[in-house]
């Protein structure tokens, strides 16, 4: 399927869309994947904006839709928007920490038309979890819902979010995995950008960790064949060549935020000189298929050099935007990632001055942290847990 795009290379549909319903979460997880200024309760889009969003998603093609956040359970309506995906065909998967639902509530969701649960997880070990999530008695509480999912009948995943204070007990993770009947697991490294970037050194493994990780997974991938999937992100910092970030710039994923404007990944709000379009008052097919920010860095005539030339374009598609924006100050340079990249000395740079102990954690916070200009819109400094008005 294509659509009406100026550009001279095809443009797909996108097969999901990630709905970032709220960026409240009673975590405080020092690599949050949200912007480092995050949006209010009232800024979010009501319940009726997003059931027509999703409506012109199934419209547009689009076959997943993954409810998102922050926490996504804090949406009261989270149940009816659930119901009205099922009810256009999409495919449903809800990504939660857990620690908000219950058996009733996670019934409600089930009855709705909820396909899939995808869990996630700070550490295996109690103390260290909490300590990472910020949230005394969570652990207890996604335990109990993991159980709570399979016993539903729900496919679940779990996701463990992998660094250098909890990669040595991934074994362990591997064995929760099996214990709690999860279908899959995902061994995800952290990404360095928003609020993973100002605690890289507290998060980034060494090599050897990273080496013992890889390992383990391939041998387990081949042990528990036919069992459970293991899917694996590594980190880029370790890296001779960039990853197909999202598959591509704006080629198979859309992102909506809180707000409602319309991204093609989650980290991309941290770029400046975009004028992101909105899809609280716009469409989303004008969005994917005609705003200058999604067809800015789609494709590869965009490419400087070594990218241009290279025999890989089409398939790492230039590596990461907000990295390379995060390292280098401009988007459109070669991810540094790239061992052919002339900024790849920045990681090597960084991998170089990783301390032996890992320094406190800057945690996820309303407000800016240390050395961060607040916003006159953003809420003071400690305000973790606005309320649903």
């Amino acid at each position: 399927m294509t659509g009406p795009s100026s550009h001279a290379h095809a443009v797909e549909a996108p097969m999901g869309l990630l709905a970032e319903l709220t960026h409240r979460c009673p975590l405080r997880c020092p690599y949050c994947s949200n912007p480092v200024e995050l949006q209010r309760a009232g800024e979010e889009m009501d319940t009726a904006t997003w059931k027509r969003l999703l409506g012109e998603a199934a419209a547009l093609g689009v076959l997943q839709v993954h409810f998102s956040g922050g926490e996504p359970t804090a949406r009261k309506d989270l149940p009816e928007l659930v119901r009205h995906a099922a009810s256009l065909g999409l495919y449903t998967n809800l990504i939660t920490s857990g620690v908000l639902l219950d058996g009733p509530s996670l019934a409600l969701l089930a009855d709705a038309g909820l396909d899939h649960v995808q869990l996630s997880f700070q550490d295996v070990e109690v103390e260290s979890a909490e300590r990472i999530g910020g949230m005394p008695g969570a652990q207890a509480r996604k335990l109990a819902l993991a159980r709570l999912v399979t016993d539903a009948g729900l496919p679940l995943t779990l996701n463990f979010v992998v660094h250098r204070q909890n990669l040595d007990r991934l074994p362990r993770m591997i064995a929760l995995g099996l214990e709690l009947s999860a279908a899959r697991i995902e061994v995800a490294h952290v990404q360095y950008y928003g609020w993973s970037l100002m605690n890289r050194d507290a998060l980034l493994p060494s090599r050897q960790q990273l080496e013992r990780a890889t390992a383990e997974v391939d041998a387990a991938r081949l042990r528990l064949k036919g069992r459970m999937v293991i899917d694996y992100v590594p980190p880029d910092y370790y890296a001779a060549r960039p990853k197909a970030c999202m598959g591509g710039w704006a080629r198979r994923f859309m992102n909506i935020s809180p707000g409602g404007l319309a991204l093609p990944c989650h980290a991309a709000e941290t770029l400046p000189g975009f004028d992101w379009p909105s899809v609280a008052t716009g469409s989303l097919a004008a969005a994917w298929y005609d705003s200058e920010a999604f067809n800015r860095y789609r494709g590869t005539a965009w490419m400087p050099e070594p990218c241009q030339g290279c025999e890989r374009k089409e398939i790492d598609w230039g590596g990461c935007r907000c990295q390379a924006f995060a390292l280098t100050g401009d988007a459109g340079r070669t991810d540094p990632a790239c061992a052919l990249s002339p900024d790849h000395g920045i990681m090597l740079a960084a991998i170089e001055a990783r301390g032996e102990a890992p320094p406190d954690f800057i945690y996820r916070q309303y407000g800016p942290p240390p050395g961060i200009k607040q916003s006159a819109a953003k809420a003071p400094v400690g305000e973790a847990w606005p309320a649903e008005p």
